[in-house]
């Protein structure tokens, strides 16, 4: 299947620019992006495309098999980049999305040359001298309330994961969002999210990194970022003033500033 069609990908911007890809998160869209695509597209071509089972994807494609490790996210982002013929591209994720980059920078190097980690978790469950905001018995009771009622599960959590409760259509589109996707996908998507741990994978990173994270995440608090920025030599981190976990949404303007002022620096 053409992989263009199969992840939904849309391109915009200069043709002949310097590629960024743009990859959403557990339970959204390339939609998620719409309001930082314009200033980036005035530079740089911006690449957007949907993982199988999300959004405009061929939901007929996924399985179970490919899409219950990180790997089969990132033979997703790896076919993308071959499919588009990119090379040294910045690839910029969203959460969960900001790990699929770390591996896919690993798996196919000659395509992604800088990352942008936008709040990334490496891991989502506490340990020993670490914090990623939960404890195991956290997670299997987020997992099991999602996996017994999704839709209430979405309507409950959406919000919370959003923040800004000053904005309630912030967290009714990331409600609808999650409320789009088929409760199965969503199901190991969410386990393969939350249960993942990529602490060892952030020493190998040797392309340049911004790491972004907000001043308050219910998701990834702050101590994620700083673990993330001292794990990867070659990074550096901006906290943006935003609260929640998408400030693709929350705080376009911030975001897109950022990105741009870490692209203009690749230069």
């Amino acid at each position: 299947m053409d992989t263009r069609r199969r992840n939904n990908v849309t391109v915009s911007g200069p043709v002949d620019g310097p590629a960024v890809v743009l990859a959403h998160g557990f339970g959204c869209d390339q939609n998620m992006w719409r309001l930082v695509v314009p200033a980036l597209a005035e530079r740089y071509r911006v690449v957007l495309f949907d993982y199988v089972g999300c959004g405009g994807s061929d939901a007929a494609a996924w399985s179970e098999e490919r899409y219950s490790l990180l790997d089969g996210y990132v033979r997703d982002v790896a076919d993308v980049c071959e499919a588009l013929d990119l090379r040294d591209a910045v690839f910029v994720g969203h959460s969960v999305s900001a790990m699929v980059g770390v591996l896919a920078a690993e798996s196919v190097p000659e395509r992604i040359g800088a990352l942008v980690m936008v709040t990334p978790s490496p891991c989502y469950i506490d340990d020993d001298g670490y914090r990623g905001g939960f404890s195991a018995e956290d997670i299997e009771e987020l997992l099991a309330a999602l996996e017994s009622n999704y839709l209430g599960w979405s309507s409950a959590m959406a919000p919370v994961i959003m923040g800004n409760p000053d904005r309630p259509e912030l967290g009714r589109e990331l409600t609808n969002s999650f409320c789009a996707m088929d409760p199965e996908i969503a199901r190991v998507f969410a386990r393969t999210t939350f249960l993942s741990d990529s602490r060892e994978d952030l020493k190998r990173v040797t392309v340049p990194t911004l790491v972004l994270d907000c001043t308050q995440d219910a998701i990834a608090p702050r101590e994620v970022g700083e673990y993330v920025r001292a794990s990867i030599p070659s990074s550096r981190l901006v906290t943006l003033d935003a609260t929640g976990h998408c400030p693709q949404l929350s705080a376009p303007e911030a975001t897109a500033e950022a990105v741009l002022a870490f692209l203009t620096g690749l230069r």
